[in-house]
């Protein structure tokens, strides 16, 4: 018993240093890291070191649980002020854009492949959704011009749910038994529902947390990462969609806020990112290479569809009421990312006893891996053929909170990133509102206490003190300021968005 619970532990540990390096190499290449922890579970796979594991119904259950994590920290680092103006677009990508690539991939499905209409249809839904993970990790990198990231970090933390409710519904006895009508129902009330509970949970959760004095600060991230699972595990109990609700309530408590708000983010990456190193590994486990070239055709079939025909004219409908610029439609079509999503949905068909199932997943392991290795490296290339990156674009700038409770007031942290317009501007011209004041400065290691003759410069560390009253006034000026220099204001840089 000692000696397995050392080799768990030893490979246990191992994972752990592997993620950490994943992301390292995932930040140069381009890559999502997924790629790597699904080499990983190959390696130490039957075809590898021969580690024998097929049981799909706990990788089904890991993996929601994992999704759910990822979630979760994607809602958490998710500005509102950012989703706000392009959720109803995101909305309807995620919903109208959903069903459109399910019937375009299902149909050709049908029609070249010849399968069952049940097949098709759980093959178009589970290629249809994109990846939080991969999308986050990907999209977060590159300095994207107007509403292009905040439309695919809503849509992948959105479209989600209404995938699974298809996948489940399809997979299930009633699959047979019931109409399109009241498939529609079906998932309109899921949906609908999470959101709902979401929004419950999380405002519940914001006046537990800004109201309870916890005696450490190590107690805040563990505490909104479990009001996250609580919402998701309440919608699952519920029959309303988990993913929504763990999604929306983690939307609410990232902008709330939050005591240690650093930490409580730094918690949920790393959370998430153990959930995506571990789901990988056992999805890497799952597949049986001996089966995977047999499905090559099939893959590159279905995710030519999905990525040159079906994504395209989901984007392009949706778009219609929005008047969204051709350049623009055509990066959204491009960086419709698949990872952890599209494999563990494939799953669910499994433990339901459907048959072929398992071919599914295998054609869906495929796809995932090949149309990752064309896609997410040529970002980059193609936004800026596009127009839609701009390299001298600050990016937005981080804020640490922590509480200063005795004071009545909070101690913001940020670091002057090597995009930001703070660069050469002086203390008395950054004109925070009354009640905030720049109190100390961090250079090259040494310490500045700043008058009105001290100026920012990149790599500096800040710390502004600042009543709890003016506080959202004290951020938005900093990331006006950040964003647009000093007249900031006076270019209409409120720092709103």
């Amino acid at each position: 018993m000692e000696g397995d619970f050392n080799t768990i532990l030893l490979g246990s540990s191992a994972l752990l240093l592997v993620a950490v390096v994943a992301v390292r190499l995932a930040s140069r290449t381009g890559l999502p890291s997924l790629l790597i922890y699904l080499a990983v579970g190959l390696v130490v796979g039957e075809a590898g070191l021969g580690i024998q594991f097929s049981d799909y119904g706990l990788t089904a259950e890991l993996g929601l649980l994992a999704l759910a994590l990822i979630l979760a920290e994607g809602g958490l680092t998710t500005r509102w002020s950012v989703v706000r103006p392009v959720l109803p677009f995101a909305v309807v990508l995620a919903t109208v854009g959903v069903a459109i690539s399910v019937a375009v991939v299902a149909g050709l499905v049908v029609l070249v492949l010849g399968a069952d209409m049940r097949t098709a249809v759980i093959l178009g839904s589970v290629v249809a959704s994109t990846d939080a993970a991969a999308v986050f990790s990907v999209l977060r990198r590159l300095p994207l011009q107007g509403r292009i990231s905040s439309v695919l970090e809503a849509e992948s933390g959105l479209n989600d749910a209404p995938v699974v409710v298809l996948v489940v519904l399809a997979s299930s006895d009633a699959w047979g038994r019931t109409s399109v009508l009241t498939g529609v129902g079906t998932v309109l009330v899921e949906l609908v529902g999470g959101v709902a509970l979401g929004l419950l949970v999380g405002r519940l959760g914001r006046e537990l947390l800004v109201r309870a004095a916890l005696p450490t600060s190590g107690l805040y991230p563990l505490a909104t990462v479990a009001l996250c699972l609580l919402a998701f595990a309440s919608g699952q109990a519920l029959h309303l969609s988990g993913f929504l609700a763990v999604y929306v309530a983690a939307l609410v408590l990232g902008n709330s806020p939050l005591p240690h708000r650093r930490a409580v983010l730094g918690f949920a990456s790393s959370t998430a990112l153990l959930a995506e190193a571990g789901l990988f590994v056992l999805l890497g486990l799952l597949v049986s290479p001996d089966r995977l070239l047999s499905a090559v055709p099939e893959a590159l079939f279905i995710g030519a569809v999905a990525t040159f025909l079906a994504r395209p004219m989901a984007v392009a409908l949706s778009a219609l009421p929005f008047r969204l610029p051709w350049k623009e439609q055509v990066f959204l079509s491009w960086a419709g990312l698949r990872g952890a999503v599209p494999i563990v949905i494939a799953t669910i068909p499994i433990t339901e006893g459907v048959v072929g199932a398992e071919r599914v997943l295998d054609v869906v392991f495929v796809l995932v891996v090949v149309y990752t290795l064309v896609t997410a490296p040529t970002l980059p290339w193609v936004g800026r053929r596009l127009g839609v990156v701009d390299s001298n674009l600050a990016m937005d700038t981080e804020i640490e909170v922590a509480s200063l409770e005795q004071l009545r007031a909070d101690l913001l942290q940020l670091k002057v990133a090597p995009t930001s317009k703070l660069h050469g501007v002086y203390v008395e011209e950054l004109r925070l509102p009354v009640g905030a004041h720049v109190t100390l400065i961090v250079r090259g290691g040494r310490t500045i206490v700043p008058d009105q003759h001290t100026y920012f410069a990149h790599g500096d560390q800040l710390l502004v003190v600042t009543t709890g009253a003016v506080r959202d006034e004290t951020e938005a000026r900093l990331r006006a300021v950040s964003r647009g220099g000093k007249l900031a204001r006076w270019k209409g840089d409120r720092g709103a968005d």
